[in-house]
């Protein structure tokens, strides 16, 4: 058990980590992200399973994902399918936005059959990005956990070297914050919370 100050820092993080929308363009080196996900390691996981595989596209790697992402959008009509200008313009922005990112980090898991065990993966999975982003607030690495239409799409999947049956959980934008938004208070707990004693 945590005792002390240790407890006030966990805490405080809980309140203080914020999503990242824009960042420096700093990578953050190889050894700070495997300790975030190293830290990340500890979540709850069923029968240890561990079954959270993590894909850092960074670099020129990261043109590789980009395209397969551009792709993706033209495939599912994200995107016009035309060559007017306009549309041009906006896959060239689009395409810099992304670039300009330090590290996009796909985190993902082979699902089970049983649907039972697909829930408990999923959940495990999905603590160990929470996980991932608290560490990574520790250490002064901010992300963002996006869901997108192409993380659904089973030919971006093989774009970029999964298997169609690969279920992401998330894909984080990584790197060291530019701009850090105000804290937000949340919801009362008392307005979300019933104790049922009978």
């Amino acid at each position: 058990m945590i005792i002390g100050d240790d407890v006030l820092s966990i805490l405080q993080t809980l309140k203080d980590r914020r999503s990242i929308h824009t960042f420096t363009r700093k990578e953050v080196a190889p050894e700070i992200l495997e300790q975030i996900f190293t830290y990340a390691s500890y979540a709850p996981t069923h029968y240890l399973t561990e079954s959270w595989k993590v894909d850092v596209f960074q670099r020129e790697g990261k043109t590789r994902f980009i395209d397969a992402i551009m792709d993706s959008y033209a495939r599912i009509g994200f995107l016009p399918n035309t060559h007017e200008a306009k549309t041009i313009q906006m896959i060239a922005s689009m395409k810099q936005f992304l670039h300009e990112i330090p590290h996009h980090i796909v985190i993902h898991f082979e699902p089970p059959t049983d649907k039972v065990r697909y829930e408990e993966e999923f959940a495990s999975v999905s603590a160990f990005i929470q996980n991932a982003q608290l560490a990574g607030w520790e250490l002064g690495v901010g992300m963002l956990w996006t869901i997108t239409p192409y993380m659904h799409d089973p030919y971006f999947l093989e774009e970029i070297g999964l298997s169609k049956t690969t279920k992401i959980v998330g894909v984080m934008q990584v790197g060291y914050p530019e701009k850090v938004p105000p804290f937000r208070e949340r919801t009362p707990i008392q307005e979300k919370m019933q104790f049922i004693n009978e």
